[in-house]
């Protein structure tokens, strides 16, 4: 998978056909051995039964119907039936097979992908878009679910009727059958120019889909800036030019299809041509028998079609290879995040000390992939040469005992949320150690430490689901009296007890139904209903109004109390009952003290404090 461009482009198709991975695509296969050897028993003898029909042909015009044997001539109308009949039975159990097992892999693809993008880190997102990820998920699983249920098994019944028919063609008049087949040169010519066109023609299909529907996420995801600023028309205009190109490139490749289905139809016409003209010239000459031409023309309409389904599984493969690809790229990508081979617990009696011992960081900086900070730390991953990095964090080393309430304060970029997204191990730092209660995080499953620490960030995010599953987000350890304790631990449960529902209302997606100070008190009951150890607040009463940041105020003091807290904030009117305030300023730990001591010292945080309240009053 590309990282780079602008997030819409898909990489250039690989080979047609590439053995490893179809080795690893028959891999999916292997729990359905089974089935799939039952589902070639039924191709073969549907295959089987599907040229019997021209061969009783031929004995009933050659045999019965010259001899007045009106017995013999019943008798093959059965077996003609009964022969049809079976081909209709073996090719609908056929189909129930091979769509089963189709239906089968792709819910094992799907799964895997789901498992696999869930636990890459944060930075693989920060680089591939939403759209891009989701046609990974659907277009691409259901094209490989198409391999399998129409192509992959049921190209081996296309092979054994073109097996059986030339065998019979052989049996009968091996002279007229090589008459026949030396149309074959200009079908696979024809094959080949098909082959070529259409393969370019699906490459600008993928390339176009991954591309419109990037830029349908993204659009919906930001609809509301969208008519903010009323760019609604130039929304419109670019998906239609998006839509255009997707549209030119399924019409190119109906059109090649179209000349490329007609051309065989010419093909097979001039091959019953032959058959005719050679094959009348050897029935006048007493050389073959009328049952023979007639089994001929009949043979020679079936062996073209298989021709036609080969050349389409020709391109389901190629779609095949190119969505496998990308496909296995995202399987095999390793999280820049991982747990140590023998990873170490937290004691049982820790309480949250967190202590950062000359930490250095940056984005994309020192080898290490990287993102963007919410505080706009400079995240554009153009971390110079590797040697000398935009350091983000620079040399930082602090500590905060258990219990203690800590806040970070600084201007925008000066590495605030960063501090957060190292101790919750989204990126890793590239020098130095983060330690909680005495433990690297780096030796710690990050399920464990995350269980540890609560985190309620500025950016809300509430699923489209009820109440209460984001507040506990599905845990069967968080019953309804601790959802109910926590919505009222932050004041929540006055407006929750005014939703219809209740705590089983739907929020609609990312809780649009709410204000955004309820979303941040759902936010905040999430993170108290897992009863971390450790409380992380990221700007978390900057998007409440007074009333509500009061009541969270209120809240938070109490439910801090034997909790060690750290609260990041741009106004300082939240953090000064903070027992410690770090003042961060270019990466650095500039300052640190009561909000008193910091005023005395007519530093930074002085400034800053003149800067918003002085400010504020004039």
């Amino acid at each position: 998978m590309s990282d780079g461009g602008d997030g819409y482009e898909e990489e250039v198709l690989g080979r047609a056909y590439d053995s490893r991975l179809m080795a690893r695509l028959l891999h999916y296969l292997k729990p359905y051995r089974w089935p799939v050897a039952g589902a070639v028993a039924l191709l073969m003898l549907a295959s089987g039964f599907a040229v019997v029909g021209p061969y009783l042909t031929k004995i009933a015009l050659d045999e019965a119907i010259p001899g007045g044997d009106g017995r013999q001539l019943a008798l093959l109308a059965i077996l003609f039936l009964g022969a049809t009949v079976l081909v209709f039975v073996f090719q609908y159990a056929q189909a129930i097979v091979t769509t089963w097992l189709g239906q089968r892999v792709m819910y094992d693809l799907r799964t895997q992908i789901f498992g696999k993008l869930q636990r890459l880190d944060l930075a693989f997102y920060d680089r591939n878009p939403v759209g891009r990820l989701m046609t990974r998920v659907t277009s691409d699983v259901e094209t490989l679910n198409e391999l399998f249920s129409s192509g992959l098994v049921t190209v081996f019944g296309d092979l054994f009727i073109l097996f059986f028919i030339v065998a019979a063609m052989l049996q009968m008049d091996a002279e007229l059958a090589l008459v026949t087949f030396s149309v074959l040169p200009f079908v696979a010519y024809a094959a080949f120019v098909f082959r070529s066109r259409i393969r370019s023609a699906y490459r600008d299909i993928r390339t176009r889909v991954a591309r419109l529907n990037a830029f349908l996420q993204e659009r919906f995801t930001g609809i509301r800036v969208v008519q903010l600023f009323n760019r609604e028309g130039a929304a419109l205009d670019r998906f239609r030019e998006l839509n255009d190109d997707y549209l030119a490139a399924h019409l190119r490749s109906i059109t090649y299809y179209a000349l490329f289905y007609p051309v065989i139809q010419l093909i097979t016409a001039v091959a019953l041509a032959l058959i005719i003209w050679y094959g009348g010239g050897s029935l006048i000459q007493g050389a073959v028998t009328i049952g023979v031409l007639a089994a001929f023309l009949d043979y020679a309409r079936r062996f073209f079609r298989p021709i036609q389904d080969l050349s389409d599984k020709y391109n389901l493969l190629q779609g095949a290879m190119a969505s496998s690809e990308r496909i296995f790229r995202l399987l095999d990508r390793e999280p820049a995040i991982r747990d140590a081979e023998l990873p170490a617990g937290l004691p049982a009696g820790g309480r949250g000390e967190i202590r950062f011992e000359s930490v250095w960081f940056a984005y994309g900086g020192g080898g290490r992939d990287g993102g963007r900070d919410g505080d706009g730390d400079g995240g554009d991953g153009r971390g110079g040469d590797g040697d000398d990095p935009d350091w983000v964090i620079r040399d930082l080393s602090f500590t905060v005992a258990p219990g203690e309430k800590v806040a970070i304060v600084g201007h925008t970029g000066a590495g605030k949320t960063t501090i957060i997204n190292l101790l919750m191990r989204f990126y890793e730092p590239q020098r130095g150690r983060i330690t909680v209660d005495g433990v690297p995080i780096e030796r710690l499953r990050t399920e464990e430490l995350r269980d540890r620490i609560g985190l309620v960030l500025q950016d809300i995010f509430l699923f489209s689901q009820s109440v209460e599953y984001n507040v506990k987000l599905g845990s069967g350890e968080i019953g309804a009296d601790a959802v109910a304790a926590a919505l009222d631990a932050v004041g929540a449960t006055p407006f929750v007890e005014r939703l219809p529902q209740r705590t089983s209302q739907p929020l609609g997606e990312r809780g649009a139904t709410l204000s955004v100070g309820e979303r941040q008190l759902l936010s905040f009951a999430r993170a108290l209903a897992f009863d971390p150890a450790i409380l992380v607040l990221d700007e978390a009463t900057s998007s409440v109004d007074s009333e509500i940041e009061a009541r969270i105020e209120e809240a938070t003091d109490r439910l801090m109390r034997g909790r060690t807290s750290l609260v990041i904030a741009h106004r300082l009117s939240t953090v000064q009952g903070a027992d410690r305030i770090l003042v961060m300023h270019a990466g650095s730990l500039v300052e640190e003290g009561t909000h008193d001591q910091l005023l005395e010292r007519d530093g930074l945080y002085s400034r800053l404090h003149e800067l918003q309240f002085v400010g504020a009053a004039a």
